[in-house]
């Protein structure tokens, strides 16, 4: 049994709308996952079968102007253009806007959270409105213990001088900033000025901290994780995190949740795998790497499959936390071979839309992404005309 906390317990009247978007970020071979013309499944897509009204997908979208092969992946959720220049700025992800209007009234406003090793490329796709990238949470146990361990008295208390001395360095460091802002050339305003909003986000942050430090934490019939030390098992560390993730939403402990999924430098435990993933995508046609390349992105489909089913056992008092949850799952590589960023292959499963089709775009000029994710932005009950490239709404997509 879960034990609510008095927010979740409001919640449970009236079940709150979430958002959890899932990165891939090699992507998926492009002729198994996109059904043919006139066709609503796919080599992939048959394996999610039981699930299949309960999600679009979609061909023909990416972002105008990301480009830069694996540096793509930054920009999942921002649409940010060139992210391969050395100029490049990140820009406000969607996340972190549904986060600002979603996510106060819950202890954490959004979750970031990797499964990798480590690299760059895998690690987080939550950008904040200063255009920095979120550190993810890669421990489970770690995560476990944010979410549903409360601290003894004296962790409390040294959680509390952490927070306060956080905050008297913030202090420190932006009065000295403001000191160098008056003597420093104009080109470099514009990154003391993106310094001082990330400084205005962490004080933000570290005054939550302290309300809700001294808030009980929901009790879950979950016991406390151990962290799977090999990354070689992807798949089993994709489940843990999955776990938890449903967990965290369950307890409305938060509303918001990304998830990087790399299996960059990694030899999936699958079997009858037994290269590295990252060659593997660069496979040049060849029947073998491609074989093998299908059995690891089976796999990854597989769990994702098992996701949705444990999303839609969780009843609500109207529907399940799937029909209440907009869970996206895709990639910013269209087909990793060729390191393309066009026709990204997505899926949009739950919260409330009409799902159980394929909506194709021109795959030549195609669709802005983030045409879809104003239409995610609406439905989430946020007022947006606007978000990153997008021309208007994604037509098909209804609630």
């Amino acid at each position: 049994m879960l034990a609510l906390p008095s927010i979740g317990r409001a919640a449970e009247k009236r079940p709150p709308k979430r958002l959890f978007a899932i990165h891939v970020p090699l992507g998926m071979m492009p002729e198994f996952f996109f059904p043919k013309a006139g066709a609503t499944s796919s080599a992939y897509l048959d394996l999610l079968a039981e699930q299949r009204p309960h999600f679009t997908t979609f061909h023909g979208l990416s972002h105008p102007d990301v480009n830069g092969n694996h540096h793509a992946g930054q920009c999942f959720l921002s649409g940010a253009p060139h992210p391969g220049q050395p100029t490049f700025r990140n820009s406000l992800s969607l996340d972190q806007l549904a986060a600002e209007k979603l996510g106060l009234g819950t202890r954490f406003p959004s979750l970031t959270v990797s499964v990798s090793k480590g690299e760059h490329y895998g690690d987080s796709i939550a950008i904040s409105r200063s255009g920095v990238m979120l550190p993810s949470e890669k421990s489970a146990e770690k995560l476990y213990r944010r979410l549903f361990v409360a601290g003894t008295a004296e962790e409390k208390a040294a959680t509390m001088r952490r927070i306060e001395a956080g905050g008297s360095v913030l202090d420190l460091i932006l009065d000295k900033a403001k000191r160098l802002e008056k003597s420093s050339a104009p080109e470099d305003r514009a990154r003391l000025d993106q310094y001082f909003q990330s400084v205005r986000e962490l004080e933000t942050r570290l005054q939550r901290n302290i309300e809700w430090e001294n808030r009980p934490k929901p009790k879950v019939d979950y016991p406390q994780p151990k962290d799977i030390a090999d990354a070689n098992e992807v798949i089993a560390r994709s489940k843990l995190m999955f776990d938890l993730i449903r967990l965290a939403l369950q307890t409305d402990s938060t509303r918001i949740v990304t998830l990087s999924l790399s299996t960059f430098s990694v030899v999936p435990h699958v079997p009858g795998v037994k290269s590295e993933t990252h060659g593997l995508t660069h496979h040049g046609n060849e029947p073998d790497k491609i074989a093998e390349l299908k059995k690891i992105e089976e796999a990854q489909i597989k769990a994702f499959a098992d996701l949705l089913q444990t999303f839609r056992n969780v009843t609500e008092t109207s529907g399940t936390l799937l029909d209440h949850t907009q869970v996206l799952y895709g990639s910013c590589l269209g087909n990793a071979n060729s390191h393309s960023n066009q026709n990204l292959p997505l899926i949009l499963a739950g919260g409330g839309f009409k799902h159980g089709q394929n909506l194709a775009f021109n795959t030549t000029t195609n669709t802005p992404m983030a045409n879809l994710f104003v239409t995610m932005l609406q439905g989430l009950g946020i007022e947006a005309d606007k978000f990153s490239s997008s021309t208007g709404t994604l037509s098909g997509l209804k609630t």
